[in-house]
């Protein structure tokens, strides 16, 4: 019995990672006495990997978060030193906003965020086991021998579960570079009956700035007038670092090959699967043996450091090899390096094990978020642990749980893909995943979430007040431009001088919105009759009269894609009886009663995107719970 017993807890959250701390926020900030446990106060949501935030999906999670009252997107653009909005030659659905970080900086905003929450404690150790009483988890233990109890716990521990680094032939255990791994909760997991299995992701080396030759690389700038990721009002930024685009060469492969018969990859030292859309260089120029160079994206770590990220040169090659193949890039001639890349090994735990509230089936009242349940990237990881906290304190309020369609948001799509097909590679997000991109644009984020999250008493009311205005400016921008009509002495001089084909009557002015080479920003600017007619609505800014010219420019897509969505989800939202079973239904095919008794889908939805369950089963199903 250790001191951790004066205080009982709601929520406890094991790990400080970016799962972990919108964890943490968001159970506290939902009224939940929290506990922090992690092994770092120092550490607190640290980029691991590359020094971004979003990114191709990534992106509209980061929004999606915000929107609902996380932080990921506020500390991010408080910490950031670059921005871009990726894919603009692409339709809206496909635009993605990505930062480059100060990776310090980070931490620190995230430390100086929890620490105001006036719900949350801190404590500093590792936990070795969760307290389980019959069927619940009631706490956890830790190393120094304490105990915490509380009425939910959830885990976000990372790649600290006997983490495993590789470099070359060397092994050192560890979580981080540098830091030691946790031992003994996953026995602990498994003896709960939880199944365990390995996975692996990896870091490229770090370079002293001072040592590179920019001049011979592609300088890759931010975004002209750059955007942020939070819907509040943080600030926007007024000055940038560059990133630097150069390639590798026949002759940097060649030396990589050197080290080949070193590495843990290729000799079979390293059991757990890679990320297949982030791969090593070796696993690359394996691959991809054909290609004579890859694309390496030099990043700065923060606003005032030399060190630099080698994106794309992530190896667990022997550090010798590593330094002499990338010397021999071009700009890294002379280059200096703070350390070498190395693989990481270590437990994550499947997560079709999983509720859809991110609650294990074996054991009530425990969450798992994050790289836990085999995804990768910090995005991923905070939606999950948003996500995990909202459900922990509802749970421990004995209410419903809060679960996104797929329809409805990203966070959606990924954790439905979880628990719905599980994952034997490091998950990352992409829009291919999402069936209703169109709906789910990265822009409209708060019109999705906002409500929902305030329904469930997280976003707070100034947050739903300041949503419902803006859609109410946007649906008045609309409004307007599709009833009033232009004639051609008004808008044929705009088009003439962008070389544009000319009007020959008066046009509705949606009809002009709609051609795709005009954006309604420019001719608010400069049609004198646009520009009156949006501000006679009154005071209206940027992102509304854009989010206007993506309703009007898009509208049959998004009418069809929502009649498809609400068509489905008339059989998607369908919810199967718990205590259902499968092996009793004859008409449903063997694999399809193994794969449901395995996985127990909670909608038919769910159950018909089960890799085994064919349509004619899904029929089955329907008629059998209408009965």
């Amino acid at each position: 019995m250790g001191f951790g017993n004066i205080i009982k807890y709601d929520v406890i959250v094991v790990g400080g990672g970016h799962a972990g701390c919108e964890a943490a926020a968001a159970a506290a900030n939902m009224g939940s006495k929290v506990l922090l446990i992690t092994m770092s106060m120092t550490n607190l949501a640290q980029m691991s990997c590359n020094p971004s935030i979003g990114g191709v999906a990534k992106g509209q999670i980061v929004r999606e978060i915000d929107a609902m009252g996380g932080y990921t997107g506020i500390v991010s653009d408080n910490t950031m030193i670059q921005f871009r909005m990726l894919n603009l030659s692409k339709g809206p659905a496909m635009w993605s906003p990505r930062a480059q970080n100060d990776r310090i900086l980070f931490s620190i905003e995230w430390r100086t965020i929890l620490e105001g929450l006036r719900n949350l404690d801190f404590w500093q150790d590792t936990v070795t086991a969760v307290i389980v009483k019959g069927t619940k988890a009631i706490g956890v233990k830790t190393q120094l021998g304490l105990e915490f109890f509380s009425k939910t716990v959830i885990l976000s521990n990372g790649t600290f579960l006997n983490g495993l680094i590789h470099i070359g032939t060397k092994q050192l255990s560890g979580g981080r570079i540098g830091e030691r791994p946790v031992k003994d909760l996953t026995e602990n997991l498994n003896d709960l009956g939880i199944k365990s299995s390995r996975m692996k992701t990896g870091t490229p080396a770090r370079v002293d700035g001072r040592t590179l030759d920019f001049s011979k690389m592609s300088e890759q700038k931010g975004d002209d007038i750059p955007g942020k990721f939070s819907f509040t009002d943080t600030k926007k930024l007024a000055k940038q670092r560059s990133c630097y685009l150069t390639y590798t060469n026949p002759e940097v492969h060649e030396i990589l090959k050197e080290g080949f018969g070193s590495s843990p990859l290729f000799t079979g030292r390293i059991k757990g699967r890679g990320p297949r859309y982030c791969p090593s260089i070796e696993d690359k120029i394996e691959r991809f043996s054909s290609k004579d160079q890859h694309q390496l994206f030099i990043e700065p770590e923060g606003w005032n450091t030399v060190e630099f990220y080698v994106n794309g040169f992530s190896s667990s090659l022997p550090e010798e090899i590593q330094f002499k193949a990338l010397r021999k890039v071009s700009g890294f001639e002379n280059a200096k390096f703070f350390r070498p890349g190395y693989a990481i090994e270590y437990d994550y735990f499947p997560p079709s094990q999983l509720n859809f509230n991110l609650e294990t089936k074996a054991v009530e009242n425990l969450f798992f978020a994050g790289q836990i349940n085999g995804t990768t990237g910090y995005e991923e990881a905070a939606a999950q642990g948003f996500m995990a906290g909202i459900n922990a304190h509802l749970n421990s309020r004995k209410k419903p749980s809060f679960i996104l369609r797929r329809s409805e948001a990203y966070i959606g799509v990924l954790i439905d893909d979880l628990i719905t097909k599980g994952t034997e590679e490091p998950y990352r997000m992409f829009t291919s995943r999402a069936e209703y991109r169109i709906l789910l644009r990265q822009d409209n984020a708060d019109y999705r979430l906002t409500e929902r999250s305030f329904n469930i008493g997280l976003a707070d009311e100034a947050r739903l007040i300041r949503v419902k205005r803006k859609y109410e400016k946007i649906r008045e921008i609309e409004k307007a431009l599709k009833k009033e009509s232009i004639t051609p002495d008004e808008i044929n001089p705009y088009l003439k001088e962008h070389e544009l084909p000319a009007i020959r009557q008066k046009n509705k002015i949606e009809t002009i919105i709609q051609r795709p080479q005009i954006k309604l920003m420019n001719l608010y600017r400069d049609v004198e009759k646009i520009g009156n007619l949006i501000n006679n609505i009154g005071s209206v800014s940027n992102e509304e009269i854009e989010e206007a010219e993506l309703l009007i420019k898009y509208k049959s897509y998004i009418e069809k894609e929502k009649e498809v969505a609400e068509k489905l989800g008339k059989f998607d939202n369908l919810i199967i009886p718990r205590k259902i079973n499968y092996n009793s239904i004859l008409s449903l095919s063997f694999e399809a009663r193994e794969k449901l008794t395995k996985i127990k889908p909670e909608t038919i939805g769910q159950a018909s995107r089960i890799s085994g369950v064919s349509p004619s089963d899904v029929s089955v199903l329907i008629v059998y719970i209408r009965k």
